[in-house]
């Protein structure tokens, strides 16, 4: 079945132009509910008298452990020929959307606690059919700036989080914040469920040829393709240990500066928030741009963007996390913003290119798994338990010195980057072929 980006006609180009606006604003919907957390999590703390663990915990596990556990059915459903994916992201929109407008109304840790596995649970629904969806409308020779594209959700969602989030908190307080940017979403859910198509159910042929496919892979056979690729288990290194960073750092110097440079949550949104999304967004954007370009030479270069630049990163954060005042630490945080946001496009377009068409979602959900439940789960609890464990010797400073330690482990995701390259041109010329 020829793919919407295949078939050269006008209407088709221009449906998944629309198809990829609207699910990056879904995706940017996505990260203002799951990040605003960081930057309420210290007004959160203080009024319901939570240590570093416990924030770690509200910020991170609680969310992923769901989130994770559930992708993978999720996935397994989107991969069916007859899922009308559009709408499954519809109505996972819409319950995190409203759990994340429960979190206001929380009274303690534990009903936060559930209320943040609520937003997980919907959250699940959102990637693995999304990145399917727009792997079967664009070529692969442009699914690395497509993906990458879609990507663009996670800075600037972060950094509508975090400017909305802080100036909430600031004038309304952290639990008219959730509720303000939760309901919003419930809207957009309708306009998902009703404006986007799956080019698997656009038309009556389309219907009957789904119908007629075969049917999806076993989960165990779907695993078994995936896991079968070396490279694909060196992108799932590399992934995770970036997303152990990079999860584990935003959380905690959205803190760190409040606890070190007394700034307000509002500041620190404003000003951490604009520095995050601006230079996510470049390093995301160029991420996608690198890897279609270079890529198209020879094709390990599509992930030596990102080894490259976790590399670069580690002096600059170093400098910012040691800087005497928060403007200075803030323009040296920018470069490191740039260079590990450069992933996401190059990574999830590698993984797409390394399994069959019909475990593409699973693909998509296996990483995402490991990402999330190590780099969201893990990533602000093991920073948040080091802070607590520090903080006999350092008081509130024992944040900074958990963010040097996380700057220097930048090499270990570089390193799985670089050893996964060396192994794409064999591995997709096996797919291709």
């Amino acid at each position: 079945m020829a793919t919407a980006a295949e078939s050269g006609t006008g209407t088709a180009v221009q449906s998944a132009r629309v198809t990829l606006w609207i699910l990056l604003t879904v995706y940017v919907f996505n990260f203002i509910d799951r990040q605003i957390v960081n930057i309420l999590a210290e007004p959160i703390a203080r009024d319901l008298d939570l240590n570093d663990t416990q924030i770690g915990l509200m910020t991170g596990l609680a969310f992923a452990l769901f989130y994770t556990v559930l992708g993978i059915p999720i996935a397994r459903f989107a991969d069916r020929p007859t899922t009308h994916r559009p709408r499954l992201i519809a109505v996972a929109l819409a319950v995190w959307s409203g759990m994340t407008a429960l979190c206001g109304l929380a009274q303690n840790f534990w009903q936060l606690l559930l209320a943040r596995i609520g937003v997980g649970v919907g959250e699940a629904g959102c990637t693995p059919p999304a990145h399917s969806l727009i792997s079967d409308m664009v070529p692969p020779e442009k699914r690395a700036s497509a993906l990458a594209f879609y990507s663009l959700g996670i800075p600037i969602g972060t950094l509508l989080g975090m400017v909305i989030g802080g100036k909430l908190a600031d004038y309304l307080g952290w639990r008219e914040a959730f509720v303000v940017v939760g309901l919003p979403g419930v809207i957009l859910a309708l306009v998902v469920w009703f404006v986007l198509k799956d080019p698997r159910r656009s038309d009556a042929a389309a219907i009957l040829q789904a119908k007629a496919a075969a049917p999806a892979l076993p989960l165990r056979q779907a695993l078994a393709e995936v896991m079968g690729s070396r490279a694909y288990l060196l992108l799932l290194c590399a992934g995770s240990a970036a997303a152990f960073l990079a999860y584990g750092k935003t959380t905690w110097t959205t803190i760190f500066f409040q606890r070190s440079h007394d700034l307000t949550p509002g500041e620190v949104g404003l000003w951490f928030g604009l520095i995050g999304g601006i230079g996510g967004a470049m390093g995301t954007w160029l991420g996608g741009y690198l890897a279609d370009r270079f890529g198209a030479r020879n094709r390990r270069h599509v992930l030596t963007a990102p080894a490259v630049g976790m590399t670069l990163s580690i002096p600059l954060a170093i400098a910012a996390y040691h800087a005497p005042s928060w403007p200075l630490a803030l323009v040296l945080l920018f470069g490191p913003q740039v260079f590990n946001s450069l992933y996401y496009g190059p990574c999830y377009s590698a993984a797409q290119g390394l399994v069959p068409l019909r475990a593409r979602a699973i693909a998509a959900a296996a990483l995402l798994f490991v990402q999330n439940l190590i780099g969201l789960g893990l990533g602000p609890l093991f920073f948040g338990v080091l802070s607590d464990w520090l903080k006999p010797m350092f008081g509130p400073d024992s944040v900074r010195y958990v963010l040097y330690g996380a700057a220097v482990l930048g090499l270990v995701p570089a390193f799985f980057f670089w050893r996964c390259s060396l192994h794409l041109n064999a591995e997709l010329d096996q797919k291709g072929a």
